[in-house]
């Protein structure tokens, strides 16, 4: 793969010479996680768009603010690493990234799930921990293919029932938002299979209510349970 890494303490923008390389397949602007570095560009230039064999974009890390209309050009896109940055949302164009299967959007400033996400059918792997949301839309059930999805430290006092067709999904955190239930058909994730992986699920920090920690904790099986039981009394 052409492959392409931009790193500097100072950087701030993109240099216009990258443009014209448009057979890059892999971009990256990201500092090493073990540096604790951030560099200081606030805007992927709309420019990016002439970049159109990109397959990889890492600018995590950065300083980001706004991601251009653009990028929903980048129609090769496979995986897409936005973490660690100070976004609020996402344009809606991104929704035509239908290669997309990694989208990392952890520690950013996002206080809802991004509409045009749930437009990603390829998607394996989301990771919007670490934000503000407090809705996740009805329309998550068309990530079909997802496997796993990071939700951990947001602000969230319900999910839709939607979220339980994901029948896919093997690792699915929720620790420390504001859950006091589950959706009645939780127990359907039968690959959430907790009970002999720890990481596979996880709920610490919720004041969770319906069913009770103890009954999440032993994994789909009792949560299915619980419900069954609730319903008949």
């Amino acid at each position: 793969k052409k492959k392409l890494k931009i790193s500097g303490r100072e950087l701030a923008s993109i240099p216009v010479q990258v443009f014209g390389l448009d057979q890059l397949q892999v971009l990256e602007m990201s500092p090493e996680r073990e540096s604790c570095l951030r560099y200081r560009m606030e805007l992927l230039p709309r420019e990016i768009s002439r970049l159109r064999n990109l397959t990889c974009l890492y600018v995590d890390s950065n300083n980001l603010k706004k991601i251009p209309a653009e990028i929903g050009t980048l129609c090769h896109l496979e995986r897409l690493t936005l973490s660690n940055n100070s976004l609020s949302s996402l344009p809606p164009e991104m929704g035509a990234l239908q290669k997309l299967y990694s989208l990392h959007l952890a520690n950013n400033s996002l206080t809802e799930l991004p509409a045009p996400l749930c437009q990603l059918r390829s998607l394996t792997f989301l990771d919007v921990s670490d934000n503000k949301i407090g809705t996740i839309p009805s329309s998550i059930r068309h990530l079909e293919k997802l496997e796993t999805l990071l939700l951990l430290f947001n602000s969230l006092e319900s999910l839709p029932e939607d979220v339980c067709l994901l029948r896919n999904l093997h690792t699915f955190w929720l620790g420390n938002n504001h859950l006091r239930s589950l959706p009645a058909s939780f127990g359907e994730l039968v690959n959430l299979d907790w009970g002999y992986n720890y990481c596979s699920c996880n709920f610490e920090g919720n004041p969770l209510e319906s069913p009770p920690p103890e009954v999440c904790s032993r994994g789909p099986e009792e949560i299915r349970g619980y419900f069954l039981a609730f319903h008949r009394a």
